[in-house]
């Protein structure tokens, strides 16, 4: 999708009984991580699985531009080249990272240790959200930071010459600050050390691992100290991209919610630290099968088979909020058709994602007939035996809100509306066949 696309109308219509195997796409957060540790490796680093959304799409660009080989040799096949830690070399133009806060959160902390300068800008949406907290800590390695008012993008990065290590206590739970000051810590000397009171997801540190960093976790008082010793030699390693939970989340919803449904989603990621809505809907009374556990690319997978069947309102724990960031959306029109209230704690963190995700799900919902309250910190989802929908939503250039609202018109009592699908591309970009090979009526 090109970040300037014309508006995409989608409508979503009451479905029959959803039928068949979900092969969801690779895992967006691996996805990017693997292009990024790629072009920091000395060697070929050959990529299965990789999700190809316009945002991990753009990330490789990225690399690229700074000087990594970067070529598709087959579907979700990529080779990457790499540079070698400290080896990016000054992009001869404006880094574009269009709708994805994790890839340019990802990259500025993979280049700010290495003395070349970078600009960073991105769609509407990804330059309303922000970098301060990206680049703040950053700017402790030696790295030097303009910004635009309120520390939004374009953002130029003059990285460290003398770059120093880092001790750095995360403000909020956000795996994407975390990963930033640890690429970053790569080409500093000595050891950077990142604290977070919460677990955030892991990938980095798994893969960093994978790829010959010396990184250990270590649980104490202060919460997860996570310590990388700087300045290795990171040596080029197959990955293979689990499918992704995140994405899963809405075929597995859908099946849930539609009577009659039952769909598969095999090789599907089961990181522990990914996994707090699929804990959410056993609590919510789900039926769901896990089997074949294995490993997959350092990642534990299984194949998760999901069955309608009768749902109640649950709270939410805030403790459980970082392992389902992403997941609140499709959450919350889960919530609506669910027995009682739900409600979600935790989720400030929300509002400063593709959208304001709290006050986007709550006017929609509420437009199709749900009641919803909403504080800064919280939302409060009332289930209804069904939902009248006929609505129009507007989804702010934001993937998840689209696909979530299209998921809520399976099973209403009239269509359902988003005004712009075309953002689903950055993520899930075969979200329509798939969905509708298992029998939705999306259009």
């Amino acid at each position: 999708m090109s970040h300037s696309a014309a508006p995409q109308p989608m409508t979503a219509r009451r479905s029959g009984p959803l039928r068949g195997e979900a092969r969801v796409p690779g895992d967006k957060s691996v996805s990017h991580r693997a292009l990024i540790l790629g072009a920091l490796s000395v060697g070929e680093t050959r990529i299965t699985g990789l999700l190809e959304g316009q945002d991990v799409l753009d990330t490789g660009k990225a690399m690229q531009a700074f000087g990594a080989q970067v070529d598709r040799v087959g579907e979700g096949e990529w080779v990457v080249h790499g540079v070698g830690v400290g080896g990016f070399a000054e992009p001869a133009g404006v880094i574009d990272c269009g709708n994805s806060g994790t890839g340019v959160r990802l990259i500025m902390g993979a280049m700010a240790t290495t003395p070349i300068t970078a600009t960073f800008t991105g769609d509407a949406s990804l330059s309303r959200r922000p970098m301060r907290r990206i680049t703040d800590p950053l700017a402790e390695f030696g790295a030097q930071v303009t910004d635009r008012e309120g520390g939004l993008l374009p953002v130029t990065i003059r990285g460290a010459a003398d770059p120093v290590p880092v001790r750095y206590r995360t403000p909020v739970a956000s795996a994407q600050i975390k990963s930033a000051v640890l690429l970053a810590g790569l080409n500093a000397p000595g050891e950077t050390v990142v604290i977070e009171a919460e677990p955030t997801r892991d990938h980095t540190e798994r893969m960093l691992a994978g790829f010959g960093a010396t990184i250990r976790t270590d649980i104490t008082d202060e919460g997860r100290v996570i310590t990388l010793q700087g300045r290795p030699e990171l040596q080029a390693q197959p990955v293979a991209v689990p499918r992704d939970p995140s994405s899963a989340a809405f075929p597995v919803a859908a099946a849930l919610l539609v009577p009659g449904s039952e769909i598969t989603v095999p090789g599907v990621s089961r990181n522990p630290t990914r996994d707090g809505f699929y804990v959410t809907l056993a609590d919510m009374g789900a039926d769901l099968t896990w089997t074949n556990d294995r490993i997959e690319g350092g990642e534990p997978v299984a194949d998760l088979t999901v069955r309608h069947g009768p749902l109640r309102g649950v709270t939410v724990p805030a403790e459980r909020a970082a392992s389902m960031i992403d997941e609140f959306p499709i959450l919350s029109v889960v919530a609506a058709l669910a027995e009682g209230p739900t409600v979600m704690n935790g989720v400030a963190e929300l509002r400063v994602k593709e959208s304001d995700r709290i006050a986007a799900m709550a006017d929609g919902l509420r437009a199709n007939g749900v009641t919803v309250e909403d504080t800064r910190d919280s939302m409060t989802v009332h289930g209804m035996a069904s939902v009248p929908g006929g609505a129009t939503v507007a989804t702010h250039l934001d993937h998840r809100i689209a696909m979530s609202f299209l998921v809520l018109g399976l099973v209403s009592e009239a269509p359902v509306d988003v005004d712009d699908g075309g953002p689903i591309a950055t993520s899930f970009p075969d979200f329509l066949p798939l969905m509708r090979g298992l029998g939705a009526q999306i259009g």
